[in-house]
C-alpha cells in the first residue's frame, strides 16, 4: 500500500488530507499521537500500475487498531503501525482508477486502506467488492464488514451455541456485541450484556431485544450481578473486555461453558496487563476458552452475507452507528472508543460518493 500517487503529464494535482500516525503509545491514547496533514495527489494511475486509487467514503475505527500503535515485537497477530505515515484502517472506498484487471473505475469497495480522501492501494487481494447497495454503504465497515463476520464467525463457529442456553456479552453495544446478542436471540437463546452507560444499557433492552442488560459501573461486585442476571449460570460468554469481567465470568460458568475471546478493550490501555485469577475454574468446569481472529473465517463470508442481508431488509436485525463527520473528526473518534464515547459502531465520513 502507497501512501502517495504519482500521474501522467497534464494530470492536475488534488489536495489529499491524512491522518498521520506521530509514535508509539504508551498508557491511553490522545488525539495528539495523530495529526491531519494535507499533501497532494493525482487523480490518475502511474503507467504500469496493477493497484487501485480510491476514494475513500468511510473509515472504520476499531479497537484493535489500539494494539497496533504499540511498538509489537515478535511473533503477534498485529504489526506495529509506521510512525510518522498514515494510519493504515479498513475503509469503504469508490475505485476512481484501476491498473488491476478485478476492479474498474466506478466500483465500490471495503477493505484495508488508509485514512486519507484519496489512497493508493496495491495490496488488492484482501479488498471485497460490494455487490449489495440497497443497504447503507457505511453498514460495510460494521455489521456486512469485519466486525458483523467477527460476530458471525465467533457466535456461530466458535461458540457452538444451542437453543436455550445462557448467553453474556461484554461490551455489549459495540459495533461486534450488538450483533451477537441479535444472533443468539435468534436462535432462542437467553441473551445479558454489560456496557458502560444507561443510554446503552436501554440500547441492549428496547432495540437489540437483549433479554436484559447492566451497567457494570453501577456494579460494586461484577460475581454477584452475574448471579443475580445469571442464577443459573452462564453457558457462553463472548468476551470483550478481560480484566475483572473475564475473572468474574469465570466463576459463573456453567460445566462445558464456552469463551470466545474477541477482544479485551480494558487491558490495551495498560503498560502492565491485569492478571486473571480464576482460571482454575476451566478446570472444575471443563470450560472452553477459545481465541480466534476473524481473518480465519474469511472464506465464510458469502455465506455471512446470504445469511445477514436477509435479516436487515426484513428489519430481523437492527443496527446503531455513531458517524463523525470529516477527516479531522477522526483522531477523536478513535480515542473516544476508549473511553466508551461511542454508542454503537464507531464510523468516520470522509466524503460522500
Amino acid at each position: 500500500m502507497g501512501s502517495g500517487v504519482g500521474g501522467g503529464s497534464g494530470e492536475e494535482a488534488v489536495k489529499n488530507k491524512q491522518v498521520i500516525f506521530r509514535d508509539y503509545v504508551s498508557g491511553f491514547p490522545k488525539e495528539t499521537d495523530m495529526e491531519v496533514s494535507t499533501t497532494t495527489v493525482k487523480l490518475k494511475l502511474p503507467e504500469g500500475s496493477n493497484g487501485i486509487l480510491v476514494k475513500n467514503l468511510y473509515l472504520s475505527c476499531d479497537p484493535y487498531m489500539r494494539i497496533r500503535m504499540k511498538r509489537i515485537e515478535g511473533p503477534n497477530a498485529f504489526s506495529s503501525f509506521t510512525p510518522a505515515s498514515p494510519l493504515p484502517g479498513n475503509a469503504v472506498a469508490k475505485v476512481l482508477d484501476s491498473g488491476h484487471p478485478d476492479f474498474k473505475a466506478g466500483d465500490l469497495v471495503w477493505g484495508p486502506s488508509e485514512w486519507k480522501e484519496y489512497s493508493l492501494i496495491t495490496a488488492t487481494e484482501s479488498l471485497h467488492k460490494i455487490q449489495h447497495t440497497d443497504v447503507p454503504l457505511s453498514y460495510y465497515t460494521g455489521l456486512l464488514g469485519m466486525p458483523g463476520l467477527t460476530a458471525y464467525a465467533g457466535f456461530y463457529e466458535v461458540c457452538s451455541p444451542k437453543k436455550g442456553e445462557y448467553v453474556f456479552i461484554s461490551a455489549a453495544s459495540g459495533a461486534v456485541g450488538q450483533l451477537v446478542g441479535q444472533f443468539a436471540k435468534m436462535l432462542g437463546c437467553y441473551v445479558v450484556g454489560s456496557a458502560g452507560s444507561k443510554e446503552k444499557v436501554d440500547l441492549l433492552k428496547n432495540k437489540f431485544g437483549f433479554d436484559n442488560a447492566f451497567n457494570y459501573k453501577e456494579e460494586h461486585d461484577l460475581d454477584a450481578a452475574l448471579k443475580r442476571y445469571f442464577p443459573e449460570g452462564i453457558d457462553i460468554y463472548f468476551e470483550n473486555v478481560g480484566g475483572k469481567t473475564l475473572d468474574a465470568v469465570l466463576l459463573n460458568m456453567r460445566v462445558h461453558g464456552r469463551i470466545a475471546v474477541c477482544g479485551m478493550i480494558s487491558q490495551y490501555n495498560l503498560d502492565q496487563p491485569e492478571g486473571v485469577k480464576n482460571l482454575m475454574c476451566l478446570i472444575y468446569k471443563r470450560i472452553h476458552m477459545i481465541g480466534f481472529l476473524v481473518r480465519d473465517y474469511v472464506h465464510l463470508y458469502t455465506k455471512f452475507l446470504d445469511t445477514v442481508l436477509p435479516y436487515i431488509r426484513e428489519g430481523k436485525i437492527v443496527y446503531v452507528e455513531d458517524i463523525a463527520e470529516g477527516l479531522e473528526s477522526a483522531p477523536a473518534a478513535l480515542v473516544g472508543l476508549f473511553s466508551g464515547r461511542n454508542v454503537g459502531k464507531q464510523v468516520v465520513l470522509v466524503a460522500h460518493e
